[in-house]
């Protein structure tokens, strides 16, 4: 059976832990969007994995796929792999001859234009991922297939890096080097196209998954970001330019839609909000200065709503991994989970984080909006509109600190009465049990209500 891992919110909902929780119970572990601009880290036996592009369960001796819809930076691909050879470990890390290949142009002009964008700029990591799917739904990409035959990857470049160097050059009026030239991309991804073929790692994914899974296989797939960073059902301009939600699964692996509908698609959740950049965020909490918006989502914050977002921030550790930056914080916020609920039909919940939230006082969720006189329950359409919503909040009554590795070893019961009845509401507001409920960052931190693999 699958069981695939979905972000609910704006990424970095803790999924990465929760494909480890059960990944044992997973044969394959596979990544159906996304590229390395999504870094998780993994403990083993007690040592630590910084990965941006292998799946995770390789480290603990499953398969991972990197299936048709993610980009692929081989580079960082065989980095990555090399790094855990060195360390002891031999991944068996697969991938879908029909995933598009991150070219160094691709990081060039990805820089580039997010520099000339300004106040449109989404955000990225300037690693390329939006610009090869662009090239990819242009019909002008290169893909892991075309990196196993010289000849076509040859006419693949030919045809496509002068428009890249022309639009870099001509347009944006930058010099360009050795990343525009064709010679060296040729003879670089010729030799990247090489060592595929030697260590027999691609494959068509969708046969490939479809045989394990006929065989008795257990597959996970594995979501990066968030559903509101989907570039169809999150708050465009500011996305991804891939389908975290469920339905990017089938498309990104191969897969029919009744084999993953089929399985279990679990929605894990923050038990509150956090993001980067400007934006809307209606259940915001203060404000982090040069990030705040323009409108005035936050009307009234005071120093008292500033402290309790500090006091959320340091707990939960909302500061960038690489730059340190902090995250703006929030209240959930129901709505835009019904709208997640919905977009991916989650059969499950695993809600992360509780453990930050305790000893408050109250604890509030953006129950609805105000939008325009009326009262809404899921998120607008559009970006702009979700700007002009304002968050209705219920009031929960907050739960104490407690131990919490006590709490994990003795199970759901154990978790403080009013946290479960904070989860118990998130639980019945999206008509999905909940499956698991983080209480701390480890591994075994975890309390565990219903393996998915053996729920069918």
């Amino acid at each position: 059976m699958t069981v695939t891992i979905v972000g609910s919110q704006l990424g970095d909902e803790g999924k990465g832990g929760v494909v480890d929780l059960y990944g044992d119970a997973a044969d394959v572990v596979a990544r159906y969007q996304g590229g390395d601009n999504a870094g998780h880290t993994v403990v083993h036996d007690g040592e630590k994995y910084k990965l941006s592009l292998v799946p995770s369960g390789a480290v603990r001796g499953k398969v991972g796929v990197l299936g048709n819809g993610c980009v692929v930076n081989p580079e960082t691909l065989f980095d990555e792999i090399d790094t855990l050879r060195e360390r002891g470990l031999e991944p068996d890390v697969r991938v879908a001859e029909r995933a598009h290949v991150i070219l160094p142009y691709h990081r060039a002009l990805d820089g580039i234009e997010e520099e000339e964008k300004e106040d449109l700029a989404a955000g990225t990591t300037k690693r390329g991922i939006g610009p090869t799917y662009e090239d990819k739904a242009g019909r002008r990409g290169v893909r892991i297939g075309d990196l196993l035959d010289p000849e076509v990857l040859r006419e693949r470049l030919e045809y496509v890096v002068p428009q890249k160097k022309a639009l870099a050059e001509d347009v944006f009026g930058k010099e360009t080097g050795e990343e525009f030239d064709i010679d060296h991309l040729y003879e670089t991804y010729r030799e990247y196209g090489e060592r595929l073929a030697e260590e027999e790692m691609t494959v068509d994914c969708g046969t490939f998954l479809q045989e394990r899974i006929d065989d008795g296989d257990n597959v996970m797939l594995e979501g990066a970001q968030g559903t509101s960073l989907d570039i169809d059902h999150g708050v465009y301009p500011y996305v991804t330019s891939s389908n975290p939600t469920a339905g990017g699964a089938t498309v990104g692996t191969g897969l029919g839609p009744t084999v993953v509908g089929d399985g279990e698609v679990i929605g894990i959740v923050k038990a509150y909000l956090s993001r980067v950049g400007t934006g809307p965020l209606p259940t915001e909490l203060g404000g982090v200065e040069g990030q705040t918006p323009d409108y005035d989502a936050d009307a009234g914050a005071g120093g008292d709503e500033e402290a309790l977002a500090t006091t959320i921030r340091d707990e939960g550790g909302e500061y960038g991994t690489v730059t340190g930056r902090p995250r703006r914080v929030g209240w959930l916020d129901m709505p835009m989970l019904r709208h997640a609920a919905r977009a991916n039909g989650f059969t499950g919940l695993a809600i992360n984080h509780i453990d930050v939230l305790a000893g408050l006082d109250e604890v509030k969720v953006g129950h609805s909006y105000e939008f325009d006189g009326d009262e809404v329950y899921t998120m607008p359409p559009t970006t702009e509109q979700w700007g002009r919503c304002e968050a209705t909040f219920r009031t929960f009554d907050g739960w104490p600190e407690v131990d919490w590795a006590d709490v994990a070893a003795e199970g759901y019961d154990a978790i403080p009465e009013n946290a479960r009845t904070y989860l118990e509401y998130i639980s019945d507001e999206l008509d999905a049990p909940i499956y698991a409920v983080g209480v701390g960052p480890g591994r075994e931190e975890t309390v565990i209500a219903e393996n998915p693999y053996e729920s069918q």
